[in-house]
């Protein structure tokens, strides 16, 4: 019985006012690998800590231990019953104990947030530091101020479709007639970004999801500036996408699929990419031996197989009137 009115939700621990737990939203963890799909780092996943909930990131994979041996050893993702010592993000703080104090609290798992299968089951070996030393700085000014000084509503437009699909013509299209209209702009395109941000990246499925996940952020930030964002990326697979709509509120997320079928993409192939992806040159190439997951309820499918670039440009100009 609470002598106080208080805001208590699924997940909120009560406990003696001189022994509270610690409260964080970084960790290193002890993990078990479970899922036949491999674990990539930056992917979210839901986290599950007694009844507390939140979504959940690996950031780094310290190492993975030889079940053997139990030798460290150096790791990029995990494969099914694979052990590794990882660092964890979250994406709020959580009251939490280390494992081997309470395993109530230092016990979680981590659940596929698509497929709702459980794919991990870790321990808590403590909070990072930096969980502590980092806060958010308050600005003065916010999203709002700054998308009313442009007279818009910020957006994120989000380009998805295989490459040689048409995303960065149409991007640019869009681009050119809303600065025409007075909107301020800027275009995020996957190649572009690999010159510089993202040349550290390569082409496996885990360098993608770090692609995906860079870029979405930087697309927040500008958003935040005010400004209409237009994302251009392969961005093949859905898990990467959701975590992208995630980070902007309601409606500022438009996911628009340039659906082009493969045999179409091929056949255009701008840049030699899917001759030399056939030949062997080129490894992890979407479509060819690396999967493209299409958009399940995108807010625009547009396809130019049937349309060409300047017709779906005034299509994508019209829906944000529309909106």
């Amino acid at each position: 019985t609470l002598r106080d009115d208080l805001d208590i939700s699924r997940g909120d621990v009560v406990a003696a006012a001189h022994h509270a737990p610690a409260v964080a939203d970084q960790f290193a963890v002890h993990l078990l690998w479970l899922d036949r799909a491999a674990l990539l780092p930056g992917r979210p996943y839901r986290l599950q800590l007694g009844t507390t909930a939140a979504i959940a990131q690996v950031t780094e994979i310290k190492y993975r231990v030889d079940i053997n041996t139990q030798e460290p050893l150096a790791a990029k993702r995990l494969e099914l019953n694979e052990v590794a010592y990882c660092n964890l993000n979250l994406d709020r703080a959580i009251a939490f104990e280390a494992y081997r104090d309470d395993r109530t609290l230092g016990g979680f798992i981590l659940v596929d947030r698509q497929s709702q299968a459980t794919v991990a089951c870790g321990t808590i070996d403590f909070a990072l530091r930096r969980a502590h030393n980092v806060h958010w700085q308050h600005l003065a000014l916010d999203r709002r101020a700054r998308a009313l000084a442009k007279g818009q509503s910020p957006r994120c437009l989000w380009f998805t479709g295989l490459s040689g699909a048409g995303k960065s013509t149409i991007a640019n299209r869009v681009d050119q007639r809303l600065h025409a209209l007075g909107y301020h702009t800027y275009v995020l395109d996957g190649d572009n970004l690999r010159h510089g941000l993202n040349k550290d990246l390569g082409f496996t499925d885990e360098d993608r999801v770090e692609n995906i996940r860079r870029v979405a952020e930087v697309a927040r930030l500008m958003t935040d500036a005010g400004l209409i964002v237009l994302v251009s990326f392969i961005s093949p697979f859905r898990a990467e996408r959701d975590m992208a709509r995630a980070l902007f509120g309601e409606g500022e997320f438009v996911e628009i699929h340039v659906d082009t079928p493969l045999a179409i993409a091929e056949q255009r192939d701008p840049k030699g990419l899917y001759a030399k992806a056939r030949a062997g040159q080129l490894r992890n190439f979407t479509g060819i031996d690396s999967p493209y997951e299409p958009p399940l309820a995108a807010e625009m499918q547009l396809s130019t197989a049937q349309e060409s670039p300047e017709v779906l440009a005034d299509r994508v100009v019209d829906y944000l009137r529309e909106h």
